[in-house]
């Protein structure tokens, strides 16, 4: 059934989060119970890549949930610039699954230093952030070996979502949570959504999403460029029309990532526009499966991992080694 190691990595991903949630369970409430009391004013998210985008899911969810600004950090201020930021009675969680690049560490120790409550989301549980943060939040993924992040990214969200849930003493969300591992495994077993013949010979193309479906539809982006080598941009859908939709009358493939959530409806009226507009619409889905919406974007990206791993080997790629990517990248 899997040809790759990308494709059994993220069909290992429902059963990874079921261990999750588990292990974590007393730590979490700890952590939720110490941001109840430090009650901080703002939320600062420190990552490259994959943990970047995971952090813009972490956005959405602590701007929904808990009503507190969320900022993206710029790990450069540090590392680079050598400069440092008035962070008291600010959270930072810094997301990184080694642990190890030195502008991630050079900013976790400035915010530690400059007054934040520091947390990190890390796979390499003997990271040096260890030393360096409050707490650490395993993500129990295991060992990866495909270059292609996959089962660690879902277990980054699943991670965020156990912490905002517990912080904010969401008893639906906890209990959606409990739910997921099977919905994610019907995911699995679900029908192809994203064909080879959909994207042959396509070069460039768009993923559109709305708000927490905007986090996948830009690890979406990334992984089509990694493994297929096509150049695709994730954009809000929303801000999709204020300009870059007149790209769509030269052909544009779009990938539209559907989530189910309060901005199904909206987000649906501007797919249909760029359809109107001559888009060529590619669908992906949650597949009908019903579960809590901050949940949702869950179902659509572990379908997507699947079927991205074919398409890149039905182009000559494989996507477990896309070439000049390294597991582990360090920079400064």
């Amino acid at each position: 059934m899997f040809q790759t190691l990308m494709e059994k990595e993220a069909a290992q991903a429902p059963d990874i989060i079921q261990q999750q949630l588990i292990a974590n369970q007393l730590l979490v409430e700890k952590v939720g119970q110490k941001l109840r009391e430090f009650a901080p004013k703002m939320v600062m998210m420190i990552g490259r890549g994959s943990s970047d985008h995971a952090g813009v899911f972490g956005k959405y969810l602590i701007e929904i949930e808990a009503g507190i600004p969320v900022s993206s950090a710029a790990p450069s201020i540090a590392s680079v610039y050598g400069k440092s930021l008035n962070l008291k009675d600010a959270l930072v969680i810094v997301i990184s699954q080694s642990g190890r690049s030195p502008d991630i560490i050079a900013q976790a120790e400035m915010a530690k230093k400059s007054g934040a409550y520091c947390i990190a989301l890390v796979n390499d549980e003997s990271s040096p952030l260890r030393d360096i943060v409050d707490e650490i939040i395993p993500l129990k993924a295991g060992n990866e070996m495909s270059v292609a992040a996959t089962k660690s990214y879902l277990a980054t969200l699943s991670a965020l979502v156990h912490i905002v849930a517990n912080w904010t003493q969401n008893q639906p969300l906890i209990a959606a949570l409990n739910e997921l591992p099977t919905a994610m495994k019907t995911m699995v077993e679900s029908p192809v959504q994203l064909t080879p013949s959909a994207l042959e010979g396509v070069k460039n193309m768009v993923v559109l999403a709305r708000g927490l479906g905007f986090s996948i539809a830009k690890e979406m982006a990334l992984k089509l460029k990694e493994v297929c080598a096509i150049h695709a941009e994730s954009f809000s859908s929303a801000e999709f029309l204020h300009g870059p939709v007149t790209l769509v009358e030269q052909g544009l493939v779009i990938l539209n990532c559907a989530v189910a959530d309060e901005t199904a409806s909206s987000h649906q009226l501007q797919i249909n526009e760029v359809g109107q507009r001559g888009a060529q619409l590619v669908q992906l889905n949650q597949n009908n499966i019903t579960i809590h919406p901050r949940l949702a974007p869950f179902l659509v990206l572990q379908r997507f991992y699947l079927d991205v791993a074919k398409v890149a080997l039905s182009r000559g790629f494989n996507p477990d080694e896309p070439k000049g990517l390294k597991k582990v990248t360090r920079t400064l």
